[in-house]
C-alpha cells in the first residue's frame, strides 16, 4: 500500500505545463549555480594562495574530471528516463530495478576509473602537454581528484535518478552540502589551518574528496531515513547485481547522449592542449574563462534535462 501511494510524490503530469516545468527545473538550475559557484570559489582560493601555476594545474585536471562526468552523463540520463517512465506508470519496482542496475554497474566502473586514473595521471598530463611549471602541481591535484571520482560519479548518478522520480529538491540540498564543505575546507587544507595538515594544491582536491563522499553517504542515509521511493531493501538489493536487460537498455539509450558529451569534452581537452603551449599564465586565464562560461549554459541545461 505504501508503494502505491508513493508515485504521488513529485507528480509532474498534473497542472499547467509551463508552471510545473519551471517549478521542477528551478531546483536543477539552483544546483548548477551552486556547482559552478563552488568551482569559482575554489579557483579563487587556489589562485590567491598558490598562484597562477596552481590555477593552471587545476584547469588541466578539471578538464579530465569533466570528461569522466560526461561519460556518466549519457548513461545517467538514460537511467533518469527509464526511472521517469516507470514512475509515470506507477511501477515502483521497475524504477528501483533501473536504479539498482545503474548503481551496481557504475559503482564498479567508478572504482575502476579512480584506481586507473590515479596511476595513469602522469601519462594523462603529459598527453595534455601540461606546462612544466604546473605539471607537478597538476599531478598532486589530479591524483586526489581520481580518488574522489567514485563518490563524485555516484553522487551525480543518484541525483539524476532522484530527479527522474520527480524529486528535484533532495539533490539540491545535498549539492549544497557538497558545495559548502568543498568551498569551506579548501583554505583549511591548502593552508593547514588548525589541526589540518598543510597540503597545498592537494588540499584543494582533498576538500573535494571529503565533500563528495560526505554528500554521497549523507544522501544514501537520507534516502533510507525518509524511505524515498528509490531505496532498496531486502530482496530488492539483488537489483545491484544488474538486470542485464535493463543494463542493455541503459547502454543503448545512453551511448548516443554520452558520446555527444564525450566528443564535446574531448574537444575541450584538445583545446587546452593547444592553450598549454602558450604557458602557465595563458592556461590559468583559460581556466578562469571556462568558469565564467559555465554560468552562460545553465538555464538551457536546467530546462533541457527535464
Amino acid at each position: 500500500m505504501a508503494d502505491a501511494a508513493q508515485p504521488q510524490r513529485g507528480n509532474l503530469t498534473q497542472g499547467p505545463i509551463g508552471r510545473t516545468l519551471l517549478a521542477f527545473a528551478l531546483p536543477t538550475l539552483a544546483s548548477s549555480i551552486l556547482q559552478s559557484l563552488n568551482g569559482t570559489i575554489n579557483a579563487i582560493w587556489v589562485g590567491r594562495f598558490l598562484g597562477e601555476g596552481a590555477l593552471a594545474a587545476t584547469s588541466n585536471a578539471n578538464m579530465v574530471m569533466f570528461l569522466l562526468i560526461a561519460f556518466v552523463f549519457g548513461f545517467g540520463m538514460a537511467s533518469t528516463i527509464l526511472v521517469g517512465q516507470a514512475w509515470g506508470r506507477r511501477d515502483i519496482a521497475a524504477a528501483r530495478r533501473v536504479f539498482g542496475t545503474a548503481t551496481g554497474a557504475f559503482t564498479l566502473i567508478a572504482v575502476a576509473v579512480g584506481i586507473a586514473g590515479y596511476f595513469l595521471s602522469p601519462a594523462i598530463l603529459k598527453l595534455l602537454g601540461t606546462p612544466g611549471d604546473a605539471a607537478p602541481l597538476a599531478l598532486a591535484y589530479l591524483r586526489v581528484i581520481f580518488l574522489a571520482m567514485p563518490a563524485l560519479l555516484l553522487l551525480t548518478l543518484t541525483m539524476m535518478a532522484l530527479r527522474g522520480s520527480g524529486d528535484s529538491m533532495t539533490p539540491l540540498w545535498f549539492m549544497a552540502v557538497a558545495v559548502v564543505l568543498d568551498s569551506g575546507l579548501n583554505p583549511v587544507f591548502i593552508r593547514g589551518l588548525g589541526p589540518a595538515p598543510r597540503l597545498g594544491i592537494a588540499g584543494s582536491a582533498t576538500a573535494t574528496l571529503i565533500a563528495n563522499y560526505t554528500a554521497l553517504f549523507g544522501l544514501i542515509g537520507y534516502i533510507y531515513l525518509k524511505d524515498l521511493p528509490l531505496r532498496l531493501r531486502g530482496k530488492e538489493l539483488r537489483y545491484l547485481w544488474c538486470d542485464l536487460a535493463v543494463l542493455k537498455t541503459i547502454i543503448v539509450k545512453g551511448f548516443p547522449m554520452g558520446l555527444q558529451m564525450i566528443i564535446i569534452s574531448l574537444s575541450s581537452l584538445a583545446l587546452i592542449g593547444l592553450v598549454n603551449r602558450e604557458g602557465v599564465d595563458t592556461t590559468a586565464a583559460f581556466g578562469v574563462a571556462l568558469q565564467l562560461w559555465t554560468y552562460v549554459q545553465m538555464p538551457a541545461m536546467a530546462l533541457g534535462r527535464r
